[in-house]
């Protein structure tokens, strides 16, 4: 409560306003106390809502979801993300302020607060983010520590006995030890956590399910209701009256519905100030509402690289397009999880933000590829920032957690993924992706782009950056490729890949007769293939599929007319060849599908390739027994 009527600046008649203070309930499971603060300080929750907690089209999940209700910041649930969350909103806020606020302006200025648990502080991934947060001095991060002694299973010392309080001393946080129960106690903790220059964690000791006389204190108070007796019972040992069910007293309404009234001074107040601000700053306040309402600069796509020339890495492509949009979109900003080197998420000639500057592009997650995953989170869900983070594709198994919410929530992120298949070569079947396509394939909303050369991959930078309803992966080869000539005879153009698939060449003078269909660097293969085909008489297409949920999202008309119903298809990815059937079909004597069943192997990437049938020979075959009559 201290939280919400004492220490938190937020305006209830405007949920969005852009200098709130952050609340973040990691502990999701606890999602009714949220409701409740919404709907008691006055947001657009009605108390029909609360009655209708976990039901049907209710606005109340059982655990919070992000936008279903105002004031709603994150999707928790999963435990350690909304830590993680809540990492990624400071550093967002901390970004922002550096880039925009002046001397005599300190426009961008408001903390992130976040309710923790016991399972919050044993997930990885909070350990992960709290490390970086330490090291970042992210001083306007404040966290309170429900230490309750109790898990959904049993009390916490059963599995978790480590000085929690000395972890967080070595991470670089500030600590301190509380009465969770003495509200007091809690708000002058609170105000001294608002003026130290590290991140702050809050041990409250509390007691769990506090008034109910037979599970106060115990698990059961976590994972199950009171049931109508003990219920009775709790409200009887409080003094709370019994009927009705739902009881707010006028006075205490009137208490917290006083928020309303503070949020619209705390809006006016800035509204001033941005006001000044802008007349003093008018370019970067335009800047400014271009960053946060999600705008990209006009022109921009005319910065997309154009490629001719050598093979190269869809790697290589991706981090030349990253340079060049970023001297045009300065909020595109990211990093790699200490592969930036391998991933070429680097902004050349630009600094790294570290804890004394924060004005810079490029970031450090170190090896952390879980947390950075939820970090990526809070900053797109702060807003104002446009976050990517690179990794190897194998280690989206990492990230997965994150990446589902991501998709869940609907974020603007992108990752970038590189050594996307057994094309990596020498390291073998541990760094070797298989599995990993149809499986982030599987996650809804989040698109899946592999492209197939350099020019493909700027227009999937493309794709990405218009996507803003939802995250994308950009899955990289580490291996060379051709950058194909987009003007030859039968040739499509690269900017087909924003329809997700596409005709991208044809020789068939006399009717079709098989289509040819892959992904990134196989596609190279199917055209080596079709060349030989063509020079046999045969009528071939080679389709490019690099995104199967943009060709999804197309008419049937475009999908019939890029794959043809009646010709047989021939399918060749370099992964596990899980979904393909949805392409090629399920009838073995019209299509076929080539991929790799079982994991990888280390030796070159050409050897591989020729071992697991990943070749324009193999191609042929099944092409022409396709045709047998």
């Amino acid at each position: 409560m201290m939280l919400w009527t004492r220490a938190m600046r937020f305006s209830p008649a405007n949920p969005h306003w852009l200098n709130r203070d952050r609340f973040v309930l990691s502990a999701g499971h606890g999602s009714m106390l949220l409701y409740t603060m919404l709907h008691l300080t006055g947001y657009d929750l009605s108390l029909d809502e609360i009655r209708n907690f976990r039901q049907w089209g209710s606005k109340t999940a059982g655990h919070p979801e992000y936008d279903h209700a105002p004031g709603i910041e994150t999707t928790t649930g999963p435990l350690g993300q909304g830590f993680a969350n809540g990492v990624g909103m400071a550093i967002a806020e901390r970004w922002l302020a550096a880039r925009f606020n002046r001397p005599e302006f300190d426009l961008i200025d408001h903390y992130t607060y976040a309710i923790v648990s016991d399972g919050d502080l044993m997930e990885g991934i909070a350990s992960e983010a709290a490390s970086l947060a330490g090291h970042l001095r992210l001083g306007k991060l404040i966290y309170l520590y429900d230490d309750n002694q109790v898990t959904l299973d049993t009390f916490a010392h059963e599995s978790y006995t480590e000085d929690w309080a000395k972890r967080f001393e070595a991470y670089g946080w500030h600590v301190q030890k509380v009465d969770g129960m003495d509200s007091a106690a809690v708000a002058t903790a609170i105000a001294i956590a608002q003026t130290d220059p590290r991140p702050s964690i809050i041990g409250c000791r509390t007691v769990i399910g506090y008034g109910s006389p037979n599970k106060a204190g115990t698990a059961k108070a976590h994972g199950e209701p009171l049931g109508d007796e003990e219920l009775a019972l709790t409200k009887e040992y409080l003094g709370w009256p019994a009927e009705p069910r739902f009881l707010i007293p006028d006075e205490i309404g009137a208490y917290f519905r006083q928020a309303v009234e503070r949020g619209k001074a705390f809006e006016a107040e800035f509204s001033h100030q941005l006001e000044a601000y802008s007349e003093h700053y008018p370019a970067e306040a335009v800047e400014l509402q271009r960053f946060l309402a999600g705008d990209l600069p006009d022109g921009w796509e005319s910065a997309l690289p154009q490629f001719a020339g050598k093979p190269d890495a869809t790697r290589n492509a991706s981090g030349k397009a990253i340079n060049e949009l970023a001297k045009i979109i300065p909020n595109l900003i990211g990093g790699s999880a200490d592969l930036a080197g391998s991933n070429k998420t680097t902004i050349s000639g630009q600094p790294f933000v570290q804890a004394d500057n924060f004005a810079a592009p490029n970031f450090r997650f170190g090896v952390r590829e879980h947390a950075m995953g939820g970090i990526l989170n809070g900053m797109a869900l702060h807003g104002g920032v446009i976050p990517y983070g690179g990794t190897f594709l194998v280690f989206s198994d990492y990230m997965r957690a994150s990446m589902r919410l991501a998709a869940l929530m609907g974020l603007h992120i992108v990752y970038v993924m590189t050594h996307d298949s057994v094309g990596l070569g020498e390291d073998g079947p541990t760094h070797q992706p298989v599995e990993h396509l149809p499986a982030l394939r599987a996650i809804p909303n989040l698109n899946v782009i592999r492209p197939a050369d350099a020019n493909e991959t700027a227009q999937a930078w493309r794709a990405a950056l218009l996507n803003r309803d939802g995250p994308t992966v950009l899955a990289l080869s580490r291996q060379n490729l051709p950058i194909f000539d987009r003007s030859a005879p039968g040739m499509g153009p690269a900017d087909g890949l924003l329809r997700g698939g596409y005709l991208f060449f044809e020789q068939a003078p006399n009717g079709l007769d098989v289509v040819l269909i892959a992904s990134g660097s196989e596609v190279e293969i199917v055209f080596q293939a079709a060349q030989q085909l063509a020079g046999e008489g045969v009528g071939v297409r080679v389709v490019s599929l690099p995104c199967w949920e943009f060709f999804a999202q197309q008419d049937d008309a475009y999908r019939n007319q890029v794959l043809p119903p009646a010709a047989p298809k021939v399918a060749l990815e370099a992964a596990v060849p899980f979904g393909w059937e949805r392409w090629v079909g399920n009838d073995p004597r019209k299509g076929a599908i080539i991929g790799i069943d079982r994991f990888g192997a280390s030796a070159p990437y050409q050897r591989i390739y020729q071992e697991f049938g990943l070749t324009a020979e193999h191609v042929v075959r099944q092409a022409k027994a396709l045709l047998q009559p």
